[in-house]
Formats: C-alpha cells, sequence, structure tokens
C-alpha cells in the first residue's frame, strides 16, 4: 500500500475548491425531488412518480462523494439532506396546518404539494438514511479492496445494494400496512429496477464527473481505516 494512498486517505474537506458547490446542489437535487414527488408521469407507458426522475441522482452525488473525497465527505452530505429533508417537510406540514388568511384563495393547492403525510416523511427519510450509508459503505470498501480499478463495478454494485435498502425500507413502511404482500413486492421491484437501471445509464456521466474532479481537486481518497460510524463526526470534517 503506498504512502500516497496512505496519506489520501482522511483528507481535511475544508481545503478543496468544489465540494461545497457539490453539497450545495446534492440537497437542492434532494429537496426538489421531495417537493415534485407526489406527480405521476406516464412515460413510455411507464408510471413513473416525479421523484424517480430526480432522486436517483442523489445516489450519483453519493458515489462522487466517496470515490473523491472518501466516507467523510459522504457521510456529512447524507446528514445535510436528511436534516434539510426534516426542516422541508415539516415546514410544509406546519404551514398546510396554519388557518390562511381570508383573502389568499390557494390553500388547497397549497396543500397538494407541501401537504406531507407523517408516515410517509418518516419513510422516505428512513428509507432515505439507511439507503444513502448503505451505499457510501458499500462503494468505500470495495474501492480499498479492488484498489481503485472497475469503477463501474463499484458504482453499480453500491447502487444495487442501496437502493434495494432504500427502496424496501421505504415502500415497506409506508404502503406495508396497507398493500397485500404480492402488491409490495411488486412495487418494490419495479421501483428498484428503474433506479438501478438509471444508475447504469449514468455510468459515463460518473465517470466523467470522477475524473475530473480527481484531476482539479488533486485528491483521490481511499478508506483503509476509516470508522463508517454514521454518527462519528455527522457535520465536521
Amino acid at each position: 500500500m503506498s504512502d500516497s494512498l496512505k496519506a489520501a486517505q482522511a483528507p481535511d474537506l475544508r481545503q478543496f475548491k468544489y465540494l461545497s458547490t457539490l453539497l450545495t446542489i446534492f440537497v437542492a437535487v434532494l429537496l426538489i425531488s421531495n417537493v415534485v414527488g407526489g406527480k405521476l408521469c406516464l412515460i413510455w407507458g411507464f408510471k413513473i412518480g416525479g421523484a424517480n426522475l430526480l432522486f436517483p441522482l442523489t445516489y450519483i452525488f453519493g458515489d462522487v462523494f466517496t470515490e473523491v473525497y472518501g466516507y467523510a465527505a459522504s457521510r456529512r452530505a447524507i446528514w445535510l439532506g436528511f436534516i434539510c429533508s426534516f426542516l422541508l417537510s415539516a415546514m410544509g406540514m406546519i404551514m398546510v396546518a396554519l388557518p390562511p388568511h381570508p383573502e389568499w384563495h390557494n390553500q388547497e393547492a397549497f396543500a397538494t404539494v407541501f401537504g406531507f403525510v407523517p408516515k410517509m416523511v418518516l419513510a422516505s427519510l428512513i428509507g432515505y438514511w439507511c439507503g444513502e450509508f448503505s451505499n457510501s459503505i458499500t462503494l468505500a470498501k470495495l474501492k480499498v479492496y479492488t484498489r481503485g480499478k472497475h469503477l463501474w463495478a463499484r458504482t453499480i454494485s453500491s447502487t444495487v445494494v442501496g437502493q434495494l435498502v432504500d427502496t424496501s425500507v421505504f415502500l415497506t413502511l409506508a404502503f406495508g400496512a396497507t398493500l397485500g404482500f404480492s402488491s409490495l413486492i411488486e412495487l418494490i421491484i419495479t421501483s428498484y429496477s428503474f433506479k438501478v437501471i438509471y444508475e447504469v445509464v449514468a455510468t459515463p456521466l460518473t465517470y466523467w464527473v470522477v475524473n475530473g474532479l480527481k484531476r482539479m481537486e488533486g485528491i483521490d481518497a481511499y478508506d483503509f481505516d476509516t470508522d463508517f460510524n454514521p454518527f462519528r463526526k455527522a457535520l465536521g470534517s
């Protein structure tokens, strides 16, 4: 194991030029996917929720954070996304519950967009948290195991694990009590398959972003002796 790789395993995240911008975009994508998630679309004969068009991008971001900057950067991103999603959902429910002014006539439309159901919010947050950490930890460990080779296999494998956890946890918590077992499994398989295919199609983009960032930032982090505890320095460097 070379000295250069050992030195790269625990970088100071404050030194990087593009990390803050990427974190901002990541959180924005996550919040937007929460807002547009209620829209059902018909695309090529498939019924797809609005969130399915954006949310898989968060896993691509997770791959980029872990692959370029290391698990610590991904852990920070996941917690920032979790906290911001919680605030969005909480404020949405509060604002819908507050009585509207008599001169404001858009309460019904506002409630349609921001009337988050508490059970759905809880299921979404738990699924996101479990799935994103599963994705990041899997990618970090595979990178060490493969010594940084076969990025395509590592990103797809981590997505296979992360999206399986996310999709299964979310749909089971959200619909497990109302759907029959066979319908729930069908829903999980359909949603999960779409997300994995999304990641596979986006692999060339992931390669381009990862390679560009490694070159511009001068970093290629390896998590050799990393503490993968999700709660350790969650928002620190």
